[in-house]
């Protein structure tokens, strides 16, 4: 989809569902419930807006409409990056965005999105699921009254857009950057001015020459929001973003005073989305890398080693000043982040590696 046929639909949906957000309290009929979905992707989004918007359906017809989902993207009832807030105000019932958005809350939340340099997003779900990393996200969230879960997964992203060809370190100094969460913290440290900005915020930055660079996710959503016609060269892979997780939040009080078998469709659909999105990001990307290349003449890159170093230097680093900071429950997460990524690599790096690198050397179809 090209970018103004993309926001010329975001934008008629916008206006269509304006009225909507007179809705003032969530319907309840006859036993049924309806709770405001409000998220940070543009409306219709590949990907993670389709994928917000999916999870909204899947919860109302596993329901048989006794619990009904209704969407709102960014910008429909507040902007993309006060989505949260409006879980904690009351103004809607749940949220769909990424849990480093929020890091001004707690640094905490940030583990739950991606780590530089840390997990993949199998590694992830294994912390999560498995080792002691939901409870640690509900103890964060417990401060805001909210709950959390994961609800979707990009993979491993591309490391962004630069209007310049990177050689070096050097040329990252002064270097006007949009990434978020800890990554944004790893670029900071290497050089970059970082800043974050909303999906639908960055191409007018870019445009504008406010941003020299910018990163969001991968082929599949940035050939929609159209940032090679500002940068014509695109880094790959991210290195601070190995396995991007996105997260439904719910007003706490609210999940809990639903039927048992309400709660558990929510838990099970939010699960499923998160295996939904990710296959659909890995059957997309490289379609949209492909036309990005032959149809926009965009020009693919990797990091050089000198940048690579420095950034695993700087992401150790920035561990390591979370984990001796002042906030106990970070330093928690942090831990225990660490200790399920030094058992989990163990795997990732002993068994799937290596099956990988034989994959590449010695197979190839016609």
């Amino acid at each position: 989809m090209k970018r103004r046929e993309f926001f010329k639909q975001a934008s008629v949906a916008t206006i269509g569902a304006a009225a909507a957000t007179t809705l003032a309290a969530p319907a309840i009929a006859q036993g049924n419930i309806t709770w405001r979905m409000v998220t940070t992707w543009p409306k219709n989004f590949p990907g993670l807006g389709v994928g917000a918007q999916n999870l909204a359906d899947r919860i109302t017809r596993a329901s048989g409409g006794r619990l009904t989902v209704q969407l709102y993207a960014a910008g429909e009832m507040v902007p993309g990056l006060q989505a949260l807030d409006a879980v904690i105000d009351g103004s809607a019932e749940m949220s769909h965005g990424t849990p480093y958005y929020w890091q001004n809350k707690s640094q905490g939340l940030s583990f739950f999105t991606g780590v530089p340099y840390g997990m993949t997003s199998r590694e992830l779900t294994a912390w999560v699921r498995y080792l002691g990393g939901q409870e640690l996200w509900d103890k964060i969230y417990d401060q805001f009254g909210l709950q959390g879960f994961l609800s979707g997964d990009t993979g491993t992203q591309a490391g962004g857009w630069f209007r310049n060809e990177l050689t070096g370190v050097a040329d990252i100094q002064g270097l006007r950057f949009r990434t978020p969460g800890l990554g944004g913290q790893v670029w900071a440290k290497l050089g970059a001015s970082v800043t974050n900005l909303a999906a639908g915020e960055i191409f007018a930055a870019l445009q504008s020459g406010t941003l020299d660079a910018a990163e969001f996710v991968g082929p599949y959503n940035d050939l929609a929001l159209g940032f090679y016609q500002i940068a014509k060269n695109y880094y790959f892979p991210s290195f601070v973003e190995p396995g991007l997780a996105t997260e439904i939040v719910v007003d706490k009080a609210k999940f809990q005073a639903l039927p048992e078998d309400l709660q558990e469709i929510v838990k099970m659909c939010a699960q499923a989305s998160y295996d939904d999105v990710a296959s659909d990001m890995y059957a997309n990307d490289p379609r949209a890398l492909n036309a990005l290349v032959t149809e926009h003449g965009v020009n693919v890159r990797q990091f050089p080693e000198e940048i690579l170093e420095a950034g695993a230097k700087a992401s150790m680093e920035l561990i390591a000043e979370i984990r001796d900071g002042g906030d106990a429950l970070t330093k928690e997460v942090a831990e225990s982040f660490v200790t399920a990524f030094n058992l989990l690599r163990q795997r990732t790096e002993g068994t799937d590696m290596p099956f990988l690198a034989a994959r590449e050397k010695y197979i190839k179809y016609e």
